[in-house]
């Protein structure tokens, strides 16, 4: 897995591309519309929050989501270029039953972005186009707390593998794995007392929108990460899966004894289980 950024020939072969961003309202949607927008492509947005250029809709409603995607394929007459950048995070506890957010999480992260994909696939092979699914570092290394999240994630990079073998002859299809974005997607943990910040390493908005651009021309790449030491993290997360365990749950206990889950009764249970609390 490598890092790359935008090469000299990326305004040429974006200028007219019909692109269709899921989660066009987010973070790294607008980031990513704003970068197209500047080689000359024409963008259209899926989101439950709706604005110019951006369709309101629910991409866990299967009629609501079928309506946008056919009235965008309408509108472009066709699709160039499908982005799947919608996401949401709730905390939870992973030996806990299964609450809404966990479903929430799960059918906005996977589920959403297939519906979206099974409505655009007939566009996409007729363009012999290429679809961008943005999965999480934490498909691979986890951390406490988002185990929706990363199921979601790890199950979104196994979909797109799937998808390759099955459509790959017609369709460019890249799973781009981002690091630690600060971004509104955290505020559920942050709310909870949980954030990352001082547990992970953070990487720059702008990382992820270049990896995007980058993954939108050229030959299609399969896995991307958004920087060269996020590449090197996830290598050995897929190698060395024991030794990132280990490393993440001594970062844990040191996180516990800052004081870093004081404010997070979720973390009760876990800190007593390793002995942080008297």
């Amino acid at each position: 897995m490598k890092a790359v950024q935008p090469g000299t020939a990326t305004k040429r072969t974006l200028l007219q591309s019909r692109v269709l961003i899921v989660g066009g309202a987010g973070a790294i949607g607008q980031g990513v519309s704003q970068a197209l927008r500047k080689y000359g492509a024409r963008i259209m947005g899926i989101d439950l929050i709706g604005g110019p250029e951006i369709l309101q809709a629910d991409i866990t409603n299967d009629e609501a989501t079928r309506d946008a995607v056919q009235h965008i394929l309408t509108k472009f007459n066709g699709l160039d270029i499908l982005i799947n950048a919608a996401g949401v995070g709730f905390p939870q506890d992973a030996g806990a039953p299964p609450d809404d957010g966990v479903l929430q999480t799960l059918n906005i992260n996977l589920l959403g972005p297939w519906r979206v994909t099974s409505y655009a696939m007939s566009a996409l092979i007729a363009s012999h186009g290429r679809i961008i699914n943005i999965a999480s570092g934490l498909a691979f290394a986890n951390v406490p707390f988002a185990a929706a999240y990363s199921a979601s994630k790890r199950a979104l990079s196994a979909w797109s593998d799937v998808l390759r073998v099955e459509y790959g002859s017609h369709i460019g299809i890249t799973t781009i794995y981002p690091g630690y974005v600060k971004t509104p997607i955290h505020v559920h943990a942050e709310e909870a007392g949980l954030s990352l910040s001082g547990l992970l390493r953070e990487e720059s908005l702008n990382c992820v929108v270049e990896t995007v651009v980058q993954a939108c021309t050229g030959e299609p790449r399969r896995d991307l990460a958004t920087t060269r030491r996020g590449a090197l993290e996830i290598g050995l997360a897929r190698h060395f899966p024991a030794l990132v365990d280990h490393i993440i749950l001594d970062r844990m206990q040191r996180f516990g004894r800052r004081k870093g889950y004081d404010h997070a009764p979720l973390a009760s249970g876990m800190l007593e289980r390793m002995r942080l609390r008297k």
